[in-house]
């Protein structure tokens, strides 16, 4: 686990270490036959690294019917943390219609953990077994433990991502600046002020507005 958490941190991008925490998953949690991560934006539900197909299809099925366990814990930024379905071939008075249509996928058991850190939720990573009962209490402490440096290193990728796309638009509004200033004789203060106001007109960001003069000379 110790080495799983040094390789997470050690991805270069958001998608490198979303995958691995997903592949670590099927190979660390016993039981475990495919893994993805659920983000939910408002009521639609993104995939995020699915190991199989049958991911996809439990993500949209649970945003189909509003149900099921990793769209719980999605939502749930108090309270529960894990959800668990043992057995996917029983009823369930919990998850009614996402069960039984969840086993017609071939899921046999399946495990949701939040994605969080102090001061956000990130999604859901949720664990699919085709065998009923596959995820034991120690599949469960290993779920965990791995969605909790999980959280950390998403977290800390999605702000590097973050940073280094701040970077680059700082970058290109200076040399969309300097165009103006140089085309235009206008000053540091007045190119800035063309560029904003450009944006505000038209309703368009301002790193769009510089990206078009930088690639086309004006706007």
């Amino acid at each position: 686990m110790a080495s799983m958490a040094r390789d997470l941190l050690a991805q270069e991008s958001v998608d490198g270490t979303l995958e691995r925490i997903t592949a670590s998953a099927t190979e660390l949690v016993e039981g475990c036959d495919a893994a993805g991560i659920l983000v939910l934006h408002d009521a639609k539900v993104e995939t995020l690294a699915p190991t199989h197909q049958m991911v996809i299809d439990s993500d949209q099925l649970q945003q189909r019917l509003g149900e099921g366990p990793g769209f719980d814990a999605a939502y749930s930024s108090q309270g529960e943390r894990v959800f668990r379905i043992a057995d996917l071939t029983g009823e369930h008075q919990r998850w009614p219609a996402y069960a039984p249509q969840a086993h017609a996928l071939g899921l046999g058991s399946m495990m949701g953990f939040l994605l969080f850190t102090d001061d956000e939720d990130l999604g859901a990573l949720n664990l699919y077994s085709r065998r009923p009962g596959a995820f034991t209490e120690t599949s469960e402490l290993a779920g965990w433990l791995l969605a909790s440096h999980a959280a950390v290193a998403f977290s800390s990728a999605r702000t590097h991502a973050q940073m280094e796309h701040a970077l680059a638009t700082r970058h290109t509004i200076g040399e969309a600046m300097g165009i103006l200033m140089g085309s235009r004789h206008l000053t540091e203060h007045e190119a800035f002020d063309a560029l904003r106001r450009y944006s505000q007109d038209n309703n368009i960001k301002l790193r769009e507005v510089a990206h078009r003069i930088c690639e086309q000379g004006s706007v």
